[in-house]
């Protein structure tokens, strides 16, 4: 049938929204199977996969995709088998469901059209087919198409078997694709439905009504000779959508009790029973009747007893319904009503995100060169209207920065499947263990972090663990740990990566690192120098060329990744017993809180989390060397010191007095020589130019109120310039193009 245009325009806007969430709902997935191979038994797991898997295949079904909707359908009923503890979870069962994860990410890409459907793709999705109907042991099912057109068909004769049924839809049924209409539609041709019952109490006032949001319950009896077993399968598309309740014949009196607890708010004792099926309308009526003619006798006999007594209602279903009659009253008589969940959540395209982001930082900018303005002015009225500005302006920058940060945890999460793959690939058992998850950083960084981690990942299994032989030969567990852990570190996250492998052989890097012309023969760096050697291009180590490693295009690929992101990566190793690397990062790259310093004409910025605290007015240290690194005495202590003016080689006359600003660099404190202290800056980040990019010591520039430029200092990468050994070779074109930048 062809589509409306209004329809067609639909589909067209909101597919795109589908996808999203699907792959969403995939990457949960994943997770959740790869927790599940760790606690088997855990019935939670099990039905949020079930959900996921539910999930799209009704969204899928929205948008007429169906090749998607039949395959997860055959996933869906594996699922199902697993949660009713019919089929038991495997590792083969656990592979077949990741295949099959990844064939329904491939069907979702041809959906946006990035792929097309060959018939390489149509075989191996029949084949997973296959041997999904294989592990849950049944038949190939019928398609989502033929199940609607089944619907229509004649069903059994009606028979004297009697059912009640109670199905109350949930808020998302409609959402999902579902029509409780057409279940009911189904339901009918298994028999007859004498009379249906929709509970109005469980629809919310008009007022209050989402018209996407399904409100429906409906209690109905069904004369039908069919099982309990296809009753329920009705339901099937709709189970995870809807709270089911079939009472057979002659149900016990607890089986009326537990669907009685389960139903909706109901005012009157009479109304509850007759939803639930304990009693009919004409039985209701008669028990009326007969409470009626006891009043008029003087008696006061509850309704419940009256219906034990003349309809035979069991007190055990009387019990459960006067209980429900309690509770419905005490929620009324405290006001409280049903409501949606207040915290909800609306999506957001991210470079609609980033343009805000980029106003901020021109807003920003221009409330920095008004409040340079009204000082000038020396109007008191002005500067603090200005003031005020200022402030309100930082708290708007402060939410909107935090409406970019996400927990790093999801990142963490991909990795179970990497290090699951990967390792039984390279026949080894290792066991990962994510850290600091909750730990939050900058979607940008997030995004772009990935890939390295990805690497170094990858690495460490390949290169640092060992096979269970070869731990066990070495009395170590045959089972390898990999950990990756983040944490907040003054104003920067630290990822680290750390494995208890064999670590790194540096005799064997030195060797490498000779036969290359790294290092000339005969020469051995310290240890510090000798690990660094494994970021440079081209090095490896590795005996053969692997899909995984031993081409030398990685390590240095990923330090670039990682400075260009204004970071650091160190590596230590300890051979026999593991390797750590830890990878610094800031936590934004748009806007952060600088402290503002001048060295003769030039103006810096650090990041204010950086600075630990400032020593002002001092005399400057009379022993400097050559680079302009010298000590001064801190309350007792040795502070090693950096002059700026002697390190980048900057113009303009020094005078005698300056101030000492102290940083903090991980687990190193140092000190900086400046000419003055300017005092707190938000600082609008802009990247370096091409021609400035490889600056040593920079991580980026800022544009001042009055439209100068000011450098942001890298505080790891200026105290390893620092520490560099006095002979080390410096690039002083690069230091005299500094110079030009930031005067």
């Amino acid at each position: 049938m062809k589509k409306h245009p209004n329809e067609v325009d639909f589909v067209a806007e909101a597919l795109p929204a589908f996808i999203s969430e699907a792959e969403e709902q995939l990457e949960m997935l994943e997770q959740l199977l790869l927790e599940l191979e760790d606690a088997p038994e855990d019935a939670s797991l099990l039905n949020a996969l079930f959900r996921c898997a539910h999930t799209i295949k009704g969204s899928a079904g929205i948008f007429g995709l169906d090749r998607v909707v039949a395959f997860t359908h055959h996933v869906e009923t594996l699922l199902s088998r697993l949660r009713e503890g019919l089929v038991g979870l495997t590792p083969e069962l656990s592979t077949l469901l990741l295949r099959c994860n990844d064939q329904i990410l491939v069907l979702i890409a041809q959906a946006k059209g990035a792929q097309q459907d060959d018939e390489a793709q149509q075989a191996s999705r029949a084949e997973l087919v296959a041997q999904l109907q294989a592990a849950s042991g049944t038949q190939p099912a019928a398609t989502a198409a033929e199940a609607l057109l089944a619907a229509h068909e004649p069903g059994p004769a009606a028979a004297g078997r009697r059912w009640h049924i109670s199905a109350a839809f949930g808020a998302d049924t409609f959402r999902n694709g579902m029509d409780p209409l057409t279940v009911l539609s189904y339901v009918q041709d298994l028999g007859e439905v004498p009379r249906v019952v929709c509970d109005l109490q469980a629809i919310p006032p008009l007022d209050r009504l989402d018209p996407e949001s399904c409100h429906l319950t409906f209690e109905f009896g069904l004369v039908s000779d069919a099982s309990q077993q296809q009753i329920e399968g009705a339901f099937s598309f709709v189970r995870d959508d809807c709270r089911l309740h079939v009472l057979p014949p002659a149900a016990s009196p607890a089986a009326f009790a537990d669907l009685i607890d389960a139903m909706p708010d109901i005012p009157r004792l009479g109304e509850i029973l007759v939803a639930a099926g304990a009693i009919t309308h004409a039985q209701l009526r008669q028990g009326l009747r007969a409470q009626t003619a006891a009043a008029e006798q003087g008696l006061n006999t509850p309704l419940g007893q009256v219906l034990s007594d003349t309809v035979g209602v069991a007190p055990a279903v009387v019990d459960a319904a006067l209980k429900k009659q309690q509770r419905s009253q005490r929620v009324r008589d405290s006001g409280a009503v049903t409501a949606a969940d207040d915290q909800r959540f609306i999506r957001v395209q991210a470079n609609r995100l980033d343009d805000v982001i980029n106003l901020l930082g021109e807003l920003v900018i221009a409330g920095a060169g008004a409040a340079l303005l009204a000082k000038q002015t020396k109007q008191r009225k002005l500067v603090e209207a200005n003031a005020q500005i200022s402030r309100l302006i930082e708290e708007i920058r402060n939410g909107t920065l935090q409406l970019r940060m996400v927990p790093i945890g999801e990142t963490f999460s991909r990795f179970r499947r990497v290090v699951r793959d990967t390792a039984g690939e390279l026949n080894k058992d290792v066991a990962l263990a994510l850290e600091g998850g909750e730990t939050e950083l900058d979607k940008s960084v997030v995004e772009r972090i990935a890939d390295p981690l990805m690497h170094l990942v990858r690495n460490a299994l390949d290169h640092g663990l060992e096979t269970p032989e070869q731990r066990l030969a070495a009395g170590k567990p045959a089972q390898g740990r990999l950990r990756l852990s983040a944490r907040h570190e003054a104003g920067s996250i630290v990822i680290g990566i750390q494995d208890d492998g064999r670590g790194i052989q540096r005799q064997k890097v030195l060797q490498r690192a000779w036969d290359r012309g790294l290092v000339e023969p005969g020469v051995v760096p310290d240890d510090e120098a000798i690990l660094r050697l494994i970021f440079e291009p081209g090095f490896s180590t590795a005996e053969r060329v692997t899909n995984l490693s031993g081409r030398g295009v990685g390590m240095d690929v990923v330090r670039s990744n990682i400075e260009a992101l204004r970071g650091s990566v160190t590596l230590s190793s300890t051979e026999g017993k593991g390797s750590s690397i830890e990878i610094r990062l800031p936590l934004t790259l748009a806007i952060i809180d600088g402290f503002l310093i001048g060295v003769g004409a030039s103006k810096f910025i650090f990041p204010l989390d950086a600075v630990v605290e400032v020593i002002a007015n001092r005399a400057r240290p009379e022993q400097l060397d050559g680079r302009g690194r010298g000590v001064v005495e801190l309350r007792g202590q040795v502070l090693p010191v950096v002059s700026l003016r002697a390190l980048y080689a900057l113009e303009g006359d020094e005078p005698a007095r300056g101030s000492v600003v102290v940083l903090q660099a991980g687990s190193r404190r140092y000190g900086v020589l400046v000419d003055a202290l300017l005092g707190q800056h938000q600082t609008v980040i802009k990247p370096l130019g091409r021609m400035f990019r490889s600056l040593r010591g920079m991580s980026g520039s800022s544009i001042l109120g009055n439209g100068e430029v000011a450098l942001i200092f890298d505080v790891h990468s200026l105290c390893q310039m620092a520490a560099e050994p006095s002979g080390h070779p410096q690039d002083r074109s690069r230091i005299t193009q500094s110079e030009g930048l930031a005067s």
